[in-house]
């Protein structure tokens, strides 16, 4: 377990900066500006959309309802997808964590795949599926917050080590422990079987990867655990941008929100230019570019980093901690208060992260004769105060992708 041991101390610095710099992003850059550029069924909205979607740190699960809602507020079709194939692919906490664990070509390879692919994926879906593609802006853009340069350090750090923490952290912590059962169990000849099949390799780690959750940045020890036992660096890649790009549950809304064309030429994109890019990777480029890193953590152990890696694991370790114990500490606010209040209550079923508990929120919060609206994450409880009946928040956030259960 040493090589696992000695994962964590070498990712830990890089991605206690990605969290932070996520946090500055979400807190400084007004989310108008992901919503100005993305209209009409342009190649410029298309490209305007993967250029946004590659830096955001948004998982698979997040960028769902995040992409429905900017389609909501009048981002094309063609866009919407080109949002929903870059973002989850990549983003600065991942790319940061890429660089620190398999190095400078991964890390660069990463944000390129996944920006050619959400072209080709957003484009594909203009040319072809030509149905429903005008805008359908049935949302306000709501009035954001006006904070204090103060306010906004606060709320950068807040997003980064509490909100991010309590999205990605439970996904991180399962991608070590996976590829801590990898190192482990998985024979060191294992995928000499595959040695000269990349393809075969592929599409073997496409079946396991596709139907199951992995964020961007819980991908990379499972990779390198992989790479460690002989994985093509083609195939690593296949998985590191396939993987949270694609699962069961993303593919339910997709298929369900803008049809079941759009959802096939979504994952025709995303299966499609990964592999290509995979291929290349394994016959046109020198394969020492892709495992030099990996060869060095395979070569040391744990005991060989410095203080301030091991100072930055114990950090992220107790981040991680406050993470799940905010998350599955958390108290339902009784039935009386809400009744009290003369307040609707209603329990969203799909909720998965921040991201999806603000999207809900700002859904049901746009409805007219909403005064108030607020979404707990951990129980889907939404306490709605004014005049609006269900059928009305149910179709809000349905359109985002999930289901609304009536207390």
């Amino acid at each position: 377990m040493s090589e696992i041991l000695d994962l964590i101390n070498k990712m830990s610095p890089y991605l206690l900066l990605g969290f932070l710099l996520a946090g500055v992003m979400h807190a400084f850059v007004p989310s108008r500006l992901y919503r100005r550029y993305l209209g009409g069924s342009s190649f410029s909205s298309v490209v305007n959309a993967a250029l946004l979607g590659v830096p955001l740190p948004l998982c698979s699960c997040g960028v769902i309802p995040t992409a429905m809602s900017l389609r909501k507020e009048g981002a094309s079709k063609g866009a919407a997808v080109s949002f929903l194939i870059a973002t989850p692919q990549t983003g600065v906490d991942s790319i940061i964590a890429t660089y620190s664990l398999m190095g400078l070509p991964f890390a660069l390879l990463r944000p390129v795949v996944a920006f050619v692919t959400a072209l080709i994926g957003g484009e594909v879906v203009n040319i072809f599926d030509k149905k429903d593609t005008e805008s359908v802006g049935e949302l306000a853009p709501a009035e954001e917050k006006r904070l204090t340069f103060s306010q906004k350090i606060v709320a950068a750090l807040r997003y980064a080590f509490v909100d991010m923490m309590q999205d990605i952290g439970r996904w991180l912590v399962v991608g070590l422990v996976v590829a801590g059962l990898i190192t482990v169990f998985v024979p060191d000849s294992f995928f000499a079987l595959f040695a000269d099949n990349s393809l075969l390799s592929m599409v073997i780690v496409l079946l396991f990867a596709m139907p199951m959750y992995l964020c961007a940045t819980g991908s990379i020890p499972i990779a390198v655990a992989l790479m460690m036992k002989g994985l093509s660096p083609g195939t690593a890649l296949v998985l590191l941008m396939a993987g949270p790009a694609v699962n069961a549950a993303s593919m339910l809304v997709v298929g369900k929100v803008l049809g079941r064309r759009t959802l096939l030429l979504y994952l025709a994109s995303i299966v499609g230019g990964a592999m290509a890019f995979g291929l290349g990777v394994d016959y046109l480029l020198p394969r020492e570019w892709f495992t030099v890193a990996i060869d060095s953590i395979h070569s040391c152990g744990a005991h060989g980093d410095s203080y301030f890696n091991i100072i930055c694991s114990v950090v992220l370790a107790l981040l991680l901690v406050n993470a799940l114990v905010r998350r599955f500490t958390h108290k339902e606010p009784c039935a009386e208060q809400a009744c009290e209040c003369r307040e609707q209550v209603y329990y969203i079923e799909g909720l998965r992260c921040n991201h999806c508990r603000a999207n809900a929120e700002k859904a049901i919060a746009q409805l007219e004769g909403v005064e108030s609206a607020e979404v707990d994450l951990p129980t889907g409880r939404a306490t709605v105060r004014g005049s609006v009946s269900a059928e009305q928040v149910r179709g809000a956030v349905e359109a985002l992708g999930f289901k609304l259960k009536e207390n």
